[in-house]
C-alpha cells in the first residue's frame, strides 16, 4: 500500500480485520480476473470491461460490498468500478461476485484519491457512489472528511458533462456538511426541489477573518450568509440504492438517512 502525505485527505481509514479464508480465497480465484492493480497512467475503462462499451460509475468505499452486488446486479448495463482498501471488503466482493455471477464489476484496492488523480482520466465517468463514508463524528476531526472542496472538485472533473455524482450519510452534520460544499460548485446541479434551512451547523462553526484570507480552506467552514440562507435540498432515496442491514436498523430508531443527487453541467 503506498503511503500519502500526511496533510492530505485520504479516503480510508486503517482499521483491524481479519481476511477470512473464504475472502481469501475469492481474492486467490478471482482477482486476477476482477482485481484492478494500482497504476500510475489512466485505465482504458472499456478495455478493463472486456471491450463493454456501457456506462461507467465509479464507487469510492464500498465496505464489505453487499450493496454494491446488488446495485450491480439491478444495473445489469452499467458497468461499475469499485474502490476499497481494506481485503476483508475487497475479498467479500469478490465473493458475492463469483456467487452471482456478476460481470459488470471490477475492483481497485487503493487509495481512492490516488486512483482518481492518476487511473481516471478526465471526463469519463457516467456516475460517482459515495455511501456512508466515515462521517469522523467530533468536531475536532472534521478536517479528516473525505467531502471538502478540494477533493470535490478532482470528482467533478472526472465526470463526463450530464453525468451524475450520487451520495448517502446517516450523520446529519455531515449530510449538511456535504449539502454546502456540493451546492457551492459550480459545474453541479442538485437535484433536490427542497429548500431547506441549515440546522446542525451555528454562528460558532463559521470560519474567521483570518482563516477566510488563507483560501482555499483545507476544512470546510460555512459563512454567516449560508446559515442564513435556503438551500437546494436533498432527494427520496434513488430505487437502486437497497438499504442496508445496519440503515434498517437505525431507521427503525428513528435515525435519519439522506440522499444527495448532482448532475453536472
Amino acid at each position: 500500500m503506498n503511503t500519502t502525505r500526511t496533510d492530505r485527505i485520504r479516503s480510508f481509514v486503517l482499521r483491524a480485520g481479519r481476511t477470512t479464508a473464504g475472502q481469501q480465497r475469492a481474492i486467490d480465484e478471482l482477482g486476477p480476473q476482477f482485481l484492478i492493480p494500482f497504476q500510475d497512467q489512466p485505465l482504458d475503462l472499456q478495455r478493463e470491461f472486456s471491450g463493454s462499451s456501457h456506462p461507467k460509475i465509479l464507487e469510492i468505499g464500498f465496505g464489505m460490498g453487499e450493496t454494491t452486488a446488488k446495485i450491480a446486479a439491478l444495473r445489469s448495463g452499467d458497468d461499475f468500478l469499485a474502490i476499497e482498501v481494506h481485503p476483508p471488503g475487497v475479498g467479500a466482493l469478490l465473493k458475492l461476485i463469483g456467487e452471482n455471477n456478476l460481470t459488470n464489476l471490477r475492483l481497485i484496492r487503493h487509495d481512492a484519491v490516488e486512483v482518481l488523480e492518476k487511473m481516471i482520466a478526465p471526463n469519463s465517468l457516467d456516475g460517482i457512489h459515495i455511501y456512508f463514508a466515515d462521517p469522523w463524528h467530533k468536531k475536532r476531526h472534521h478536517k479528516r472528511r473525505l467531502i471538502q472542496a478540494e477533493f470535490v472538485r478532482l470528482l467533478i472533473s472526472r465526470l463526463k458533462p450530464g453525468a451524475y455524482l450520487h451520495l448517502a450519510t446517516d450523520w446529519h452534520n455531515y449530510a449538511e456538511q456535504m449539502l454546502l460544499v456540493l451546492n457551492a460548485e459550480p459545474d453541479l446541479v442538485n437535484t433536490s426541489t427542497e429548500q431547506m434551512n441549515i440546522e446542525t451547523f451555528s454562528a460558532a462553526d463559521t470560519a474567521s477573518d483570518f482563516e477566510l484570507a488563507k483560501k482555499p480552506l483545507k476544512e470546510f467552514k460555512p459563512t454567516l450568509e449560508q446559515l442564513d440562507a435556503k438551500h437546494p435540498g436533498y432527494v427520496e432515496r434513488p430505487a437502486y440504492r437497497p438499504t442496508t442491514k445496519f440503515e434498517n436498523r437505525g431507521i427503525k430508531l428513528g435515525h435519519g438517512v439522506w440522499d444527495l443527487v448532482y448532475k453536472k453541467k
